[in-house]
């Protein structure tokens, strides 16, 4: 495919412009327009209003709710689509009649990452939270990252000086416009979406059976990911747990480096984040940090430093009768069981059955065994 240059595009149109990903991207044009670094229109669509059309709508797009053949505009250059659009989608199918350039949004993220040493973050579980781990490390090591990521970053935890990173409506994103030659992106294996990326320095933090929808069984999902390890060139790498017999396997498809993130678990700091899941992110994350340079103490106090990415066990408050909610985006097995030994560590039981928040104080609320706070822990799905 030949090279696009982005900075010429004068109109752009996002189907399923409230997406988490390709939200990122529209956040990416609309910082070219505040900058004056092009005079681009963002447009687009979405089939229900949310935080993210808000927060967009905010920054300067033009948020359509509803998709129907007339919100693409008549001049309009690219066209940006989710790989959730169906081809019968209006605007989709008139985008395609007029002939206007179409792409998805993992194609859209392979041209922003040409050029950029590429560092992608891939693996069933945590690729959110070690994308954003690796991004704290990244920027207050002063490298400068261009980052995407599939969930949202606090203003206190990503901190630029002298840099707006788009942080409008609620103190979150999930772009920041770095100027370095770095590229920090997740890298998702649906539908072999991660193949668009040629990465630098590849993470894989585990493999495990998934989007089933897809791929016929989990041998097929380990061949995506050996597809995407040999796009690592030689003097790249793979960071893998070895423990993960299927990544591990993975990893040697590469032409570089293979590198065990597990030899990294015992210099992983104190987290503010519970959970084994979260000390192996951890890891993976100085695996990256000590092959750009970064020194681990350094790299170990941004951890330390480090709250969580938006609804990766987040704390969102009390309900009525005093209950701590946390709320959390995980919906595979394998998650779930990750999330409740996470929380069991922040909230262990003492010999009386009583719940022990960290630091050993015990609640004095009623209602709980030894009057401490209740040892159940429930569990609330709701559509993700």
């Amino acid at each position: 495919m030949e090279m696009l240059n982005f900075k010429k595009i004068s109109s752009i149109h996002f189907i399923g412009i409230g997406g988490i990903g390709i939200s990122a991207i529209a956040r990416m044009f609309l910082r070219q327009a505040q900058n004056k670094f092009s005079l681009v229109e963002v447009r687009g669509s979405d089939e229900a209003e949310s935080d993210v059309t808000e927060e967009l709508r905010k920054l300067g797009a033009r948020v359509f709710i509803g998709q129907k053949a007339r919100n693409v505009p008549a001049e309009c250059d690219l066209v940006i689509y989710t790989i959730a659009v169906t081809p019968d989608n209006p605007e989709f199918a008139e985008a395609k009649r007029r002939g206007i350039h179409m792409m998805s949004y993992p194609e859209a993220l392979g041209e922003i990452a040409r050029g950029k040493f590429t560092i992608a973050v891939s693996g069933t579980h945590g690729k959110t939270t070690t994308t954003a781990m690796i991004a704290k490390i990244m920027i207050e090591a002063g490298l400068d990252p261009t980052v995407v990521i599939g969930s949202f970053l606090t203003r206190s935890d990503l901190v630029q000086q002298g840099r707006t990173l788009l942080y409008r409506g609620k103190g979150r994103t999930n772009f920041i416009a770095g100027e370095g030659r770095y590229l920090v992106a997740e890298a998702c294996e649906y539908r072999r979406s991660f193949l668009h990326l040629s990465p630098k320095i590849l993470v894989i933090t585990n493999i495990d059976a998934d989007h089933l929808d897809y791929y016929n069984d989990l041998d097929d999902i380990e061949s995506g990911f050996r597809e995407l390890a040999a796009k690592v060139p030689e003097d790249g790498a793979v960071i893998c747990d070895f423990s993960d017999t299927r990544a591990k396997r993975v990893a040697s498809t590469g032409k570089g480096r293979v590198i065990d993130f597990g030899k990294f678990l015992t210099k992983v700091p104190k987290l503010l984040v519970p959970g084994v899941h979260n000390k192996k992110d951890a890891a993976a994350a100085l695996a990256v940090a000590e092959l750009l340079g970064v020194g681990l103490a350094s790299a170990g106090k941004s951890l330390a430093g480090f709250s969580g990415a938006a609804r990766r066990f987040e704390f969102r408050g009390r309900a009525n009768n005093g209950a701590l909610v946390y709320d959390d985006y995980g919906h595979h097995p394998t998650e779930i069981e990750a999330i409740l030994q996470g929380a069991r560590e922040l909230f262990p039981l003492n010999k009386g059955g009583a719940v022990v928040p960290e630091g050993g104080v015990v609640s004095s609320r009623k209602g709980g065994a030894s009057g401490g706070l209740s040892p159940k822990i429930v569990v609330v799905f709701q559509p993700h």
